[in-house]
């Protein structure tokens, strides 16, 4: 398995946290529930610093691909991280599904 951790300093894009928001709703979310190899994709915000980013689980550092976000913001991400996975482990928890589940998602829903 593989992790890989973007982040971007909106800084220089035309794109906000808001906006890219919108783009999880209208796009994101369902595009991605479709790749291959992908296991699990967060994506995060600090508002407060201006950036955005994801967190992804491949199954394979084959299937790691490259992102549409660098596309919508202009320029690749300010830092990318790759790392091989060690293990993982499901904890204890009250709410079965993560899908469908963040602020861009959640404030839609209520």
């Amino acid at each position: 398995m593989r992790a890989v951790i973007v982040w971007w300093d909106l800084a220089r894009s035309e794109q906000t946290v808001e906006s890219l928001r919108g783009f999880l709703r209208d796009e994101a979310v369902d595009r991605f529930s479709q790749v291959p190899g992908l296991r699990l994709k967060f994506w995060i915000s600090d508002a407060a610093t201006n950036r955005w980013g994801a967190v992804l689980l491949w199954e394979t550092a084959e299937a790691a691909i490259p992102q549409r976000a660098a596309e919508l913001i202009g320029y690749p991400p300010t830092e990318r991280h790759s790392f091989d996975v060690e293990a993982t482990v499901e904890g204890a928890f009250a709410v079965a599904a993560l899908a469908g589940r963040g602020a861009a998602l959640e404030t839609v829903g209520g």
